[in-house]
């Protein structure tokens, strides 16, 4: 089991009601494939101007999960976050082993 962050970026548009079931369904994904969320809410700076605009998108809500799970989530979890029309945007990594 390896230690992981996951932060993603949604439209602006996805009231707070649907944040929470936005993070619960990816946390959803986690445990469903034997990992663990050990940290899934909306980023402390929240909603932010992007640098520079994705698409029309010139603003985005952050949201940042950390767990723990075997190599095959962070790629089911990757495949979900394309798929969805809600995350414009995705970056899974890995934390290093001297942060863990």
């Amino acid at each position: 089991m390896r230690h992981y962050e996951a932060m993603y970026l949604v439209n602006v548009e996805v009231v707070d009601e649907a944040l929470d079931a936005i993070i619960a369904k990816y946390s959803k994904v986690v445990t469903d494939n034997g990992g663990e969320v050990s940290e899934a809410a909306k980023w402390e700076r929240g909603r932010r101007q992007l640098a520079y605009s994705i698409g029309t998108h010139k603003e985005a809500t952050y949201l940042l999960m950390q767990f723990v799970a075997g190599t095959d989530v962070p790629k089911e979890l990757d495949r979900q976050f394309r798929i969805s029309e809600d995350v414009i945007r995705h970056l899974i990594s890995r934390k290093d082993a001297r942060e863990e």
